[in-house]
């Protein structure tokens, strides 16, 4: 079979979806990827998979710009003749989704969160939605990671049928578990985007009181900008020693490793592989009790949960768990890891999605 893949980033379809990109290409599938140039590209053009560069904006709405992805979409589906499409994140979802429908082709969409814009619930949001009504409603399947966006396009009628899955999943094997560090000092990880929604205001305020008021405390943060406004702010903090910013990394397990504990303020997610990934790990996590972060730890037993957009909550969360003794820590993280051997084994997704596009080989051969 023809299996076409439509992302917008090299990087997640790289570090979260290899598995299946490598199970379908072992299985005798033909695999193109739609995306972006990145510095992934070539790891899974040496797995196997055929790289069909496409230019794409992650963030914003731009008509002509959009158009054009959408009549890139078409061109690419009527040269490569997919038997099966694969999309991820919004534009692909939305735009890919529209002409699979157009060219009659089957296709398998994944939420993997509402983004910024649905969440604003502005006049942008109304948009969306209408695009996305139009996109998923042709859709052999649609994947969801988290509850709260699952029912919220059904209550906007947008899908009928879905399914959920555990977010992308973890690689077991590749985040194992790790011995909890035995230090006298905390150290706290942030991993992720540099931006407003993923909560870095409330991260900084919090790192700003708790450097004050305790002298063994440290906050690491690794990630690329994606808001400027903050990198002054960063780098006054880091000269200060508030904070110490380790850009942007491509193995994070080894920092997860060599941390206490890895903290997530985040507004919203469609399911925190970061948190997945720390849990797997065997490190505690701090985490605000939003959908797509509330699922992957059990409040008070894996990690501590506290109230989005909240410093106050955030620092109150910080301090409980400073005040609990090295053998709780290391127990909660022990819990996090017996949590996704049991619920977000990333084989569990391999498998859901083995499962649809062999009903569309089925299908085919009737």
């Amino acid at each position: 079979m023809k299996i076409l893949i439509l992302t917008n980033s090299d990087l997640g379809l790289y570090k979260f979806r290899k598995e299946l990109l490598q199970c379908l290409i072992n299985q005798g599938n033909e695999v193109f990827i739609s995306l972006p140039d990145g510095k992934f590209v070539q790891s899974m053009v040496a797995m196997g998979c055929h790289f069909i560069p496409t230019s794409l904006e992650r963030r914003g709405m731009n008509p002509l710009k959009d158009l054009i992805l959408l009549l890139q979409y078409k061109k690419i589906l009527q040269k490569i003749e997919p038997d099966v499409v694969l999309t991820y994140t919004i534009k692909p979802n939305i735009y890919g989704g529209i002409v699979c429908r157009i060219c009659r082709v089957k296709y398998i969409e994944n939420i993997t969160g509402l983004g910024t814009a649905i969440e604003s619930e502005g006049a942008l949001s109304k948009v969306l939605l209408l695009l996305y009504k139009i996109g998923l409603k042709g859709a052999a399947q649609v994947f969801f990671q988290n509850k709260r966006n699952q029912k919220f396009f059904k209550v906007k009628g947008i899908i009928k049928k879905s399914k959920l899955i555990p977010g992308s999943g973890v690689n077991l094997q590749e985040h194992c578990y790790e011995e909890y560090p035995d230090t006298d000092e905390v150290r706290f990880l942030f991993i992720g985007r540099i931006m407003r929604d993923k909560g870095i205001d409330e991260l900084l305020i919090c790192a700003k009181y708790i450097s004050k008021k305790y002298k063994n405390v440290y906050f690491d943060l690794i990630g690329d900008y994606d808001e400027e406004k903050y990198r002054d702010e960063i780098a006054f903090l880091e000269k200060t020693g508030t904070i110490k910013y380790l850009g942007s990394q491509d193995n994070v397990h080894a920092f997860i490793r060599s941390h206490h504990a890895v903290v997530l303020p985040s507004y919203h997610e469609g399911l925190s592989n970061v948190l997945l990934e720390a849990a797997a790990c065997g490190r505690p996590v701090l985490a605000t009790l939003v959908p797509g972060c509330r699922e992957a730890f059990a409040d008070g037993i894996s990690g501590i949960g506290f109230s989005a957009k909240s410093s106050d909550a955030l620092i109150r969360a910080v301090e409980k768990f400073i005040s609990l003794s090295y053998e709780k820590r290391k127990e909660m993280g022990v819990r996090g890891r017996e949590k996704m051997v049991q619920e977000f084994d990333r084989r569990l997704v391999i498998s859901a999605y083995m499962d649809e596009i062999c009903k569309s080989e089925e299908k085919n051969k009737v």
